[in-house]
């Protein structure tokens, strides 16, 4: 059931909880495009894990207020805002893909609150020193991200038409995707269930308007706020090898700015493999169990 969290200035955010009421709790933060309804694991494996996962549409998505202007860093504020109305001391957290920045702004600016963060398939600043960032990137992320660094309204005008035909067919964009996939990818999307929801992940996070999606990209390209390299928690970041939507270069980048992190690049896998791994990331995230090993 979504619950509706207040924040400090007055916007909604659209809450959803999964696994056991009584587990270690662990934010997930969604993709970008997406939403609180994004991939998972079942809710047996989330039981069996003791994870009590907490998700939130960010803003501009689903059923979340837009914040315009947002930086990659105000994430931070609503994980707060719904830390505090649920009760919870600490937390880990994970990002996948749009989600692994906002997770490292956790981990950088809430160390007294986060426990653990995890990134599976980031991406590092689009200032990143000595990184070209568009290496190895598929086309449609690249034409995205050069549409940002052009100005706000000419991405909001490529992603708004973009944002209103999948709404009128949320399967869109999986498979105006299918023909930039890797093999590896291409294996994933083809189960039904995976499939699925990840139709009802976009459908849910676009059923308004393309805001998040927009500020999403914005605040990738712009000043993140904060350093990844002051980052003091236990820090995994995870790739794939032949991720095209955020290169396995940028997890390397990353790897070596923040101290003591566990870097796990894995042969033969891609973008859609964080969502095998994820169940092995929570469960490093809860115990003392060890990270998915680097291949």
């Amino acid at each position: 059931m979504t619950t509706v969290v207040r924040t400090l200035d007055g916007r909604r955010l659209a809450v959803e909880e999964w696994g056991s009421p009584s587990g270690s709790p662990v934010f997930l933060l969604h993709g970008t495009p997406g939403s609180r309804l994004g991939p998972r694991p079942r809710a047996a494996v989330l039981y069996r894990l003791g994870v009590r996962l907490i998700t939130f549409d960010r803003p501009g998505y689903g059923g979340s207020d837009p914040s315009p202007g947002r930086r990659v860093r105000d994430v931070i504020d609503d994980v707060l805002a719904i830390a505090d109305a649920l009760g919870l001391e600490t937390f880990g957290v994970v990002g996948r893909s749009g989600g692994g920045p906002h997770a490292l702004a956790c981990a950088a600016l809430l160390p007294e609150r986060t426990s653990k963060a995890a990134v599976l398939v980031g991406l590092a600043p689009r200032t990143a020193e000595g990184l070209d960032w568009f290496d190895g990137m598929a086309e449609s992320n690249v034409v995205e991200y050069s549409a940002a660094s052009a100005g706000y309204d000419v991405l909001a005008e490529r992603l708004g038409a973009a944002a209103a035909r999948i709404r009128a067919n949320p399967a869109q964009l999986v498979a105006g995707l299918f023909h930039e996939l890797p093999e590896a990818d291409r294996r994933v999307v083809a189960d039904d269930g995976i499939r699925r929801m990840l139709w009802r992940n976009f459908a849910e996070g676009l059923r308004h308007s393309a805001d998040g999606w927009v500020d999403d990209a914005m605040a990738f390209i712009g000043p993140w706020g904060f350093d990844p390299e002051v980052i003091e928690v236990p820090t995994l970041l995870w790739h794939g090898e032949d991720d095209v939507f955020s290169p396995a270069a940028h997890c390397r980048w990353l790897g070596e700015r923040i101290p003591g992190s566990i870097v796990t690049v894995e042969r033969g896998a891609a973008h859609f493999g964080a969502l095998s791994v994820l169940p092995d990331v929570l469960r490093w995230l809860v115990t003392s169990a060890a990270a998915p090993g680097p291949c």
